[in-house]
């Protein structure tokens, strides 16, 4: 392609701003954003009319290449990249996992390893803490200076696999304030889940539902308000991940009404789908099954209510996708053998869009903030990704709102071999998506290039950055079941 390429004719929007320009790209970077930009012989003019010109999207919560439960995610970083870009995602931010004893330097780099060559678009690494020793505490540094990682997960839950416990989280924590780092948590009592399923299989309950039933909204409530409140203890931040429910919701509402550096995440499941679709005959509900899981109907109103209120921040897939045949039915005769996990990557975007900004329950503005600009600026990405700006990276999504589609494994590009929202019409699509300059996506067909995405090194948590003023806690209340 040119170098120089013109986007004219389109609705430039931001999380702040929707106005009517133009954007020239030269070199990978925005050279130039207003009216009436004239081209020049060398530029390629892509016209954008009726069209929306967004940032590109900012998945900051995916699994690929993933070992879980005796298996590997069916999306590596090919087929998941891809997927996301279709999507219009164009920067993915994926879960490195770590093992006791092993310095985390070496897990860094089989993550680089199962990206190199392979990836589309553009990612970076969050690294998990399970133990707290000193050859830990001599290698954080370097992660966050020399690796550009500026994220640590702590798990909660998955107990005798991730589950770290509340003196490893505390100690993250500090050290978090210390070394300028995001701690994100994976918020469920692990302990009791534990034992409430030991207790249901040995009662005979082995079906899909019973993943649900032994992981409540109380647990998960109950571990998202001991986390933030050892986050405040620390003086840290803290971001938690895939938020399910009202109890958890209104954890993190309480906490940031307090002043305390809490964030939220949710994901287009939980708003979108709920309990009783696990239980289906024929293992199907088996499609379903996430930790934490799919809720009662009635937490999506306060789910959607803490979006629009702004005590809920970013929008991540959690895509962590396996096959309903070969890796879900692992788990046929005991439901907690069933690998977690779903494929959501490719549909996070339009989803938003639809349920959200189509129906009235976020504005356009905030769309481009849950999905892009938010996670930029936690995530240390800020303002090279996440906005559309003179001199950032022209990664842009070109997205028409009048197109109309249903989702559907027959259509998606995920290496699934199903879909979790199949036959979910959906109003508005990415159409043209490109990473630094490059199309990835263009009319709405693959003209990307495998390893062409980069990895990047992103800058240190801003614990100096204020909370903006939201609405009060009871603004998320209502609808549970």
């Amino acid at each position: 392609m040119s170098t120089r390429t013109l986007i004219r004719g389109g609705i430039l929007v931001t999380a702040s701003d929707t106005f009517e320009a133009d954007i020239l790209i030269a070199a990978g970077k925005i050279a130039q954003i207003g009216m009436g930009l004239i081209p020049d012989d060398q530029t390629e003019v892509l016209d954008a009319t009726g069209c929306y010109i967004i940032p590109g999207g900012i998945d900051p919560h995916t699994h690929l290449d993933m070992p879980f439960g005796g298996t590997v995610t069916a999306d590596d970083f090919a087929t998941g990249t891809t997927a996301a870009a279709f999507g219009g995602t164009t920067t993915i931010i994926d879960f490195c996992l770590t093992q006791k004893s092993r310095p985390l330097s070496e897990s860094l780099q089989d993550w680089h390893r199962k990206a190199e060559g392979k990836a589309v678009i553009d990612y970076g690494f969050h690294l998990m803490i399970g133990e707290m020793n000193e050859q830990v505490l001599e290698e954080l540094p370097q992660m966050i200076e020399e690796e550009g990682i500026s994220s640590f997960k702590v798990f909660m839950a998955y107990k005798n696999q991730f589950q770290a416990d509340d003196g490893i989280l505390f100690q993250t924590l500090q050290k978090a304030k210390e070394y300028g780092a995001l701690v994100m948590v994976h918020a469920e009592n692990g302990d009791v889940i534990d034992l409430l399923v030991k207790q249901a299989l040995a009662e005979g309950h082995t079906t899909p539902i019973h993943h649900a039933l032994t992981r409540p909204s109380m647990l998960e409530g109950e571990a998202t308000g001991r986390a933030a409140r050892l986050a405040a203890l620390a003086d840290s931040q803290l971001y938690v991940v895939h938020v399910t429910c009202a109890e958890a919701a209104e954890q993190i509402a309480r906490m940031r009404e307090m002043g305390h550096r809490i964030w939220g995440e949710t994901c287009p499941q939980y708003l979108t789908l709920d309990q009783s679709i696990m239980d289906q005959p024929d293992f199907e509900g088996a499609k379903y099954v996430w930790s934490p899981p799919l809720r009662e109907k009635g937490h999506q109103e306060a789910l959607w209510n803490a979006l629009q209120s702004g005590q809920l921040q970013t929008i991540g897939s959690d895509h962590c996708s396996f096959n309903f045949k070969g890796q879900k039915d692992l788990g046929k005769d005991d439901f907690s053998k069933i690998p977690n996990g779903g494929p959501v990557i490719e549909d996070r975007l339009s989803i938003l869009y639809s349920e959200g900004v189509a129906k009235g329950r976020i504005s356009l503005n905030q769309w481009v903030d849950l999905c892009s600009t938010r996670a930029s600026k936690l995530f240390g990405l800020f303002p090279q990704k996440g906005t559309l700006a003179v001199g950032t990276d022209a990664d842009i999504v070109i997205f028409d709102p009048s197109i109309t589609r249903v989702i559907s494994v027959e259509t998606h590009h995920m290496n699934v071999d199903y879909s979790a929202f199949e036959g979910m019409q959906v109003q508005g699509c990415p159409v043209t998506v490109l990473c630094r300059g490059e199309y990835v996506i263009r009319d709405r067909q693959y003209v990307g290039n495998a390893g062409a995405g980069k990895y990047v090194k992103r800058n240190k948590y801003d614990a100096g950055a204020p909370i903006p003023p939201r609405q009060p806690v009871t603004a998320i209340h209502g609808g549970r079941n």
